[in-house]
């Protein structure tokens, strides 16, 4: 029997950033130390979606502008996919364009109709260094998008247009979390 530590499980839980916050909408820095530190900022960053019952959080979302993220997310064929990215690219997406509800952490209790590719190929580094490429179809793939998304700046609401953001942007200003 394999013996290994549950992602999370040694981190800590991070308040979460909310829609308006400066760091979520700012391009965020590549990492050049693979080092404890980073080790740790995964932990939290899986620690922290755990404790909001989330699928994927980037390092913005609790402040740090660093390009990481990390995944607990589902396919279409209920396949589970856990991981976590550094320095992530999203190299190529394709497929049909599906526009199917979509949440995020930052925006807690919100979800809007956010069209996405459903096949995305996302290339990046594991915690230690080393070079991995993670392929998403469906629910996963919009789930890569969209942390890719967060750590260029981008929240998926910025993805809408016309009637849909603008019934989302009244939802966030009733809203429980928004700063008014």
């Amino acid at each position: 029997m394999r013996h290994s530590s549950i992602p999370g499980a040694h981190g800590r839980v991070r308040p979460l950033g909310l829609l308006g916050d400066p760091v979520l909408h700012a391009p965020c820095e590549e990492v050049t130390d693979f080092g404890p530190e980073l080790a740790g900022l995964v932990e939290d960053l899986f620690a922290t979606m755990y404790a909001a019952h989330g699928v994927g959080l980037a390092a913005n979302q609790i402040g740090t502008g660093l390009r990481v993220f990390v995944y607990d997310c589902p396919d279409d064929e209920d396949e589970r996919h856990l991981g976590h990215l550094v320095n992530p690219r999203l190299v190529e997406t394709g497929g049909v364009v599906v526009r199917g509800p979509e949440g995020c952490l930052s925006l807690p209790g919100l979800e809007a109709g956010t069209e996405r590719h459903d096949e995305a190929v996302v290339t990046g580094f594991t915690v230690t260094g080393e070079p991995v490429t993670v392929r998403g179809t469906g629910f996963f793939a919009r789930c890569l998008q969209h942390e890719c998304d967060h750590l260029e700046g981008r929240v998926y609401s910025e993805r809408l247009s016309g009637r849909r953001h603008r019934r989302l942007m009244r939802q966030v200003a009733r809203a429980f979390w928004h700063q008014r």
